[in-house]
C-alpha cells in the first residue's frame, strides 16, 4: 500500500470506531429522557410523592392519585390515561382528582 491508500484507510477506520463508540451514548441519552407525571400511577406504584407524610416510593393510596408520580418517558405524560385527572390525561404537576 502506499502512503495515501494508508491514510485513508486509517481515516476511515477511525472515523467508524468513533461512529460506534458514540451511538450507544446517543441511545443512552435517549433512554433516559424521563419526566414526571402525576396522576398516571396505580395504588402503591408510584416512583415518588404522594402527599404530607408519606415516604415517597410505593406510597399512594389510590389508583391514579394527583399528588403522586411516575417517571414517564418525555413527551408522553400528558398523553397517558389518568381517570381523576381534569383532563383526562396525566399532568406535569400535581393536581387535585375529579370525583366520579
Amino acid at each position: 500500500m502506499n502512503k495515501q491508500t494508508t491514510a485513508a484507510a486509517l481515516a476511515l477506520a477511525l472515523g467508524a470506531a468513533l461512529t460506534v463508540t458514540a451511538a450507544p451514548a446517543v441511545a443512552a441519552d435517549a433512554a433516559m429522557a424521563k419526566e414526571k407525571c402525576f396522576g398516571v400511577a396505580l395504588k402503591g406504584k408510584n416512583d415518588c410523592k404522594a402527599g404530607a407524610g408519606t415516604t415517597c416510593a410505593g406510597t399512594s393510596k389510590i389508583d391514579y392519585q394527583g399528588n403522586a408520580w411516575s417517571l414517564v418517558p418525555a413527551g408522553s405524560c400528558e398523553k397517558t390515561v389518568s381517570t381523576t385527572s381534569p383532563t383526562g390525561y396525566g399532568q406535569l404537576k400535581e393536581f387535585q382528582e375529579k370525583k366520579a
